[in-house]
């Protein structure tokens, strides 16, 4: 049931069986108002680990009415171990009307999904670029003023500080994917890659937009001199990012 043409890594049996699982009493509670599950996001990347990521979960119905949702909510399956199925219910309706309010989420579901359940929602939709580089300049902006006041108010705190980066990485992962595509490429499905590609293109230091990247993954704990230094390289390339997107002729 593979819908995209975009890359992605396909997921362990393991976990297709979870969501097939995960998905059946919600089918049953929506009846005739289901009409399809897609797994997304970093399951279907080489970066997903179990013991941290989640298995994101697009569940499109016809209509999400009051009694519908109490008969999803109390069918929901109950969830002990590790990785959490985190589900997104949306209508049909809803994904049609929004296709230029969120460009960079609907590219990204589109390029990178695996149909488990259903009809095919994607294959007709076409996501207008007309948005997305504002979209992104604009997720970009915010990103590093959070980033800044986490600094400012928690310099001190290396582990708030570690955490903050941690917490970025998935988010900015797609910013990124999309200024790859402003430019006309297809994003890798290697994360390191992307981010590697998109210091290239747009003349930045790999190794310090890499920051975020990397805490998510470290295993050790870094010293707050450390933690300090690659936090500030990566507020600093975040901000000559945001200069060379304004400079961006489309």
């Amino acid at each position: 049931m593979n819908d995209t043409s975009g890359r992605f890594i396909e997921p362990s049996a393991e976990i297709l069986d979870r969501a097939r699982r995960w998905i059946e009493p919600v089918r049953a509670a929506l009846g005739p108002e289901f009409v399809a599950a897609y797994l997304t996001g970093s399951v279907l990347t080489e970066g997903f680990d179990p013991r941290r990521s989640q298995i994101n979960l697009l569940v499109v119905a016809r209509a999400l009415d009051g009694p519908r949702l109490d008969a999803v909510a109390r069918a929901l399956p109950a969830q002990r171990r590790r990785p959490f199925i985190e589900p997104l219910f949306l209508t049909r309706a809803q994904i049609e009307h929004s296709l230029d309010s969120f460009p960079i989420e609907w590219i990204e579901i589109q390029e990178r999904r695996l149909r488990i359940e259903g009809d095919d929602v994607f294959g007709a939709i076409e996501v207008p670029r007309t948005y997305l580089r504002l979209q992104c300049e604009h997720e970009l902006r915010g990103k590093h003023i959070q980033l800044r006041q986490t600094y400012l108010l928690h310099h001190t705190d290396s582990a708030v500080l570690a955490r903050a980066l941690r917490a970025s990485d998935s988010g900015f992962a797609t910013l990124l994917r999309t200024l790859l595509r402003l430019r006309g490429e297809a994003p890798p499905a290697n994360t390191a890659r992307v981010i590697e590609r998109v210091a290239d293109l747009y003349h930045l230091d790999a190794q310090r937009l890499l920051a975020a990247h990397l805490f998510r993954r470290a295993t050790r704990r870094d010293r707050t001199d450390e933690v300090l230094a690659l936090y500030r390289g990566f507020l600093a390339e975040m901000e000559r990012l945001i200069h060379a997107l304004e400079e961006l002729s489309l």
